[in-house]
């Protein structure tokens, strides 16, 4: 069972200060909150929340840029196999 207390703290929302915003860039999101009609608070919360959307996995680049560097072992990389692959799959 969850106390009054408890669950208060569940549903609580944190409050944020941004200082020293420049005037552009107030502007253009009012533009945005307007466009989308929404309040500029809502606004600023829907653009945070895309941005952390759209933040790649570190250790998942990562992982894909060394699995992209391996070179098979017997090959040796030269001039002609690295024209090749960089035109692989291209038209």
């Amino acid at each position: 069972m969850v106390s009054l207390r408890n669950r208060h703290r569940e549903n609580a929302v944190a409050s944020l200060t941004i200082k020293n915003i420049p005037e552009p860039l107030v502007k253009r999101l009012k533009h945005q909150a307007a466009a989308h009609r929404r309040s500029l608070n809502f606004e600023v919360i829907s653009c945070l929340e895309e941005m952390t959307h759209s933040i790649p996995d570190a250790d998942a680049l990562l992982a894909r840029a060394r699995a992209v560097r391996r070179i098979p072992k017997g090959i040796r990389l030269n001039d002609r196999l690295l024209q090749d692959l960089k035109t692989a799959g291209r038209p």
